[in-house]
């Protein structure tokens, strides 16, 4: 099983929510499709019409930047991260 990793941030959305999540392996669309499952309305905070990632998300396999498309291998770790914005320059 891969391992989908969600940060706090998002996890204060989703009272008793797990941070690691054991996944079946596939496509990062499939992970996601996974995790809500478990997580009922995770993908709405993750997804946009497109479909595609949403743009304040940023979402990484084995370490390396990911779409929807991404292949995920069984003992892959997909980590879910917010992205950083705003701010003055």
């Amino acid at each position: 099983m891969a391992t989908a990793l969600l940060p706090r941030s998002l996890l204060a959305l989703f009272p008793g929510a797990e941070r690691r999540h054991d996944v079946a392996p596939g496509t990062v669309a499939s992970v996601i499709d996974g995790l809500e499952t478990a997580v009922p309305g995770i993908r709405d905070r993750l997804i946009e019409a497109g479909p595609r990632v949403r743009t304040h998300v940023n979402v990484f396999v084995d370490g390396q930047p990911a779409d929807l498309a991404t292949t995920v291998g069984p003992s892959s770790v997909v980590h879910v991260i917010p992205a950083v914005s705003g701010g003055t320059a």
